[in-house]
């Protein structure tokens, strides 16, 4: 009996996969396959009508050479129903302060994101940003990414992203939270440690994960 033909999405899905093995967003993997940041971004996977669009053959090769994956690993990723990734929306961080990308709530929302594939995010609101810079280190490196999950409890200890009514956004670990404040230390010792009254704070979601 005859094998049902591919489809676009088992392809695409495939490459989502393949993103996540190397820790890269879809951006991410076409930058270091030598490809325009766009070629395997959503956008990409369909044509201007609406159609369905496969990914170039020389693309693929490039993304498998720059992985250093084979092509039988990369069909097993086609056929591998247990390792199905999720897509959440991407920005890199120094975009995060502008206004556009996130609710009252701290939700993503609006246009200009791209995506990332990651495998078992429970939080359908979850979302990623890319680290640029050195602000953050030695605990995030540019380049970088850290899934957000609005959803998530947050704890004393935890690393925390959160946006004040200024419009700031940083990244933090939560020392202390109390009726009145809330106490964060920063990650780098040359960044002053920050302490944020509740009626000046939008929101704060917990990080779950990074590509490190």
């Amino acid at each position: 009996m005859p094998s049902a033909p591919l489809t676009h999405n088992q392809i695409w899905t495939a490459l989502d996969r393949l993103a996540v093995r190397a820790k890269l967003s879809a951006s991410g993997l076409a930058k270091r396959s030598g490809l325009d940041p766009t070629t395997f971004n959503k956008s990409k996977r369909v044509t201007p009508d609406g159609r369905a669009r496969w990914p170039s053959t020389e693309s693929v090769a490039k993304a498998l050479a720059a992985t250093g994956v084979s092509f039988d690993a990369f069909v097993a990723l086609i056929s591998d129903s247990s390792g199905a990734a999720k897509s959440v929306p991407l920005i890199g961080f120094a975009e995060a302060g502008a206004g556009g990308y996130f609710d009252d709530g701290g939700f993503p929302t609006g246009k200009g994101w791209d995506e990332i594939a990651f495998p078992a995010v429970a939080d359908d609101h979850a979302y990623a940003l890319e680290i640029s810079g050195d602000s953050m280190t030695p605990v995030y490196r540019d380049g970088d990414t850290i899934i957000v999950s609005p959803a998530a409890p947050v704890r004393r200890g935890d690393r925390v992203v959160v946006k004040t009514k200024k419009g700031e956004v940083m990244v933090k670990e939560l020392k202390r939270q109390t009726a009145k404040q809330v106490e964060l230390k920063s990650l780098n010792s040359d960044h002053s440690d920050r302490t944020i009254a509740n009626g000046d704070l939008v929101w704060i979601a917990r990080v779950v994960w990074a590509s490190q």
